[in-house]
């Protein structure tokens, strides 16, 4: 599933094609996605679009009249293609420009969205209610410290909650609580407010370096796959059960926790 780094790297990497740049139409191939896409949202045709902003796995197409509301779902992805580029099987969407280029949205699984409102997005109901982004100021340790008095669910499950803090996936969890060196079974209410100060900082390095590193293949989202390359990554535990631990060598071990897969150091994390 697309995570945070991998839809700002695709914002990144679609904004300076496109934005300022005036919508001729939009194609919709397939409407059935995750909600209906809306017949609301062809008013995006004439409009410039004058920015693309992200907030946790959303994407924001700001128009003068309104908002695109998109998401990659389980398995979406964006890049920019040639006018006579004809689309794929799983091309859903296209936001045509007036130079004839092409903003096209492919989703294999359908899960993905693309919404519009006339509103402020970020009172959106999807939106509304997350959590603050992790690489801003309003994510430190004394809210997370705060938002985790009383919690008996684990640490690892707590970070991934949307309504904690947006975009600390899978992957990222298992990283971060690995540079912390928090067991990821341990109880998100018995973690100090020390041990919350590492835990901020790796969440925020380990987000920002996946994004550092999507951002070395930009050009994929012109005539390539549209899909960031941050998976080449240097990765601590994540993908590395039974491999030896960077830190001390012990063999690292996986579970399930929360039907996600899980590794860590036994003796690193406690």
């Amino acid at each position: 599933m697309p995570e945070l780094p991998e839809v700002e790297t695709t914002r990144r990497g679609i904004l300076p094609h496109i934005v300022e740049q005036r919508v001729k139409t939009l194609e919709v191939r397939q409407a059935k996605l995750r909600w209906p896409v809306p017949d609301s949202i062809h008013q995006v045709a004439g409009k410039k679009l004058l920015d693309v902003e992200r907030r946790g796995k959303y994407l924001l197409f700001r128009f003068r009249n309104g908002t695109v509301i998109a998401h990659l779902g389980m398995s979406g992805s964006m890049r920019i293609t040639a006018p006579d580029e004809p689309p794929g099987f799983h091309d859903h969407v296209d936001m045509v420009f007036s130079d004839g280029r092409r903003l096209r949205y492919c989703d294999p699984r359908r899960f993905g969205a693309w919404l519009w409102t006339e509103e402020e997005p970020t009172d959106h109901p999807l939106i509304a209610s997350l959590g603050p982004e992790p690489l801003t100021e309003a994510f430190h340790a004394t809210y997370l410290h705060g938002k985790s008095r009383g919690r008996k669910s684990s640490i690892k499950a707590f970070i991934m909650d949307s309504h904690i803090v947006v975009g600390v996936g899978n992957i990222y969890a298992n990283e971060a609580l690995f540079m912390a060196g928090i067991h990821p079974k341990r109880a998100a209410g018995k973690v100090s407010a020390a041990r919350y100060e590492k835990l901020v900082q790796a969440i925020k390095q380990v987000l920002a370096d996946a994004i550092n590193m999507g951002g070395t293949t930009l050009r994929d989202f012109v005539g390539g796959d549209g899909k960031p390359g941050y998976f080449q990554q240097t990765l601590r535990v994540y993908g590395r059960a039974n491999r030896p631990c960077r830190n001390c060598q012990t063999p690292l071990k996986e579970i399930r926790l929360g039907q996600r897969s899980t590794v860590f150091c036994k003796l690193c994390q406690t």
